[in-house]
């Protein structure tokens, strides 16, 4: 892997397989109202918003992030971070989240903010704030953790689906190019790892990443 990160210890308990999960006690078995609203509003903040590079609604985004965190072992507070965990970061810094405070609560709100790497607009350069990401990783709490997971991996299926249609010009849609995007990615891995986490999506996360790193050194075919 290519990169380098270190950063210290934090436990973030491993998931239970996937027949069993949203099965344990203290899971919700089913999304509330809260769950349902915070749907609604994500979907109404990103609205005319786009995947970078495609015509995908960037709604597909958060949505898509919330199964994963749902699917292993979040609960609903966990949910409503997820779907709401790039409304900050791109649809009104701080203001913005002060209206999911209000409207959702602290806990949501603050996992929000642990996984926002940018309040301001234009955003500061983009290594700078990645590098600031791998180092507040060791401080997140778990439910932030997850979501984070969740997200990137998210991102990265969509980078190594990308790459095996379009090759090098996936590279263009970015703020980073292919090799800060691989060491990012890398680097993501290795501070999850250190951190003690140790789960199925983080699993999926590596083989993403070894996957994208052998295509770009094959090459595009």
């Amino acid at each position: 892997m290519l990169g380098n990160g270190a950063v210290g210890p934090k436990l973030l308990a491993p998931l239970a397989p996937r027949a069993n999960r949203g099965q344990g006690k203290g899971v919700n078995e089913t999304m509330g109202p809260r769950f349902s609203t915070a749907l609604a509003f994500a979907n109404q903040i990103h609205n005319g918003q786009l995947r970078k590079g495609t015509k995908i609604p960037y709604v597909a985004h958060p949505l898509a992030v919330a199964s994963l965190v749902i699917e292993n072992g979040g609960d609903e507070e966990a949910a409503i971070a997820a779907l709401l965990h790039d409304a900050v970061e791109d649809q009104g810094g701080r203001p913005m989240l002060s209206r999911i405070r209000e409207r959702f609560g602290d806990s949501a709100a603050n996992v929000v903010e642990e996984c926002t790497d940018a309040f301001v607009q234009p955003k500061p350069p983009w290594r700078e704030r990645k590098i600031a990401y791998l180092a507040a990783i060791p401080h997140k709490s778990s439910t932030a953790l997850l979501v984070s997971l969740a997200d990137k991996v998210h991102n990265a299926r969509a980078i190594v689906s990308d790459y095996k249609r379009h090759g090098d010009q996936v590279w263009s849609r970015f703020n980073a190019g292919k090799d800060d995007q691989l060491w990012y990615y890398s680097a993501l891995v290795r501070a999850f790892r250190s951190v003690g986490t140790h789960n199925q999506l983080l699993e999926e996360l590596e083989c993403l990443v070894d996957e994208l790193q052998r295509l770009t050194a094959e090459g595009p075919d």
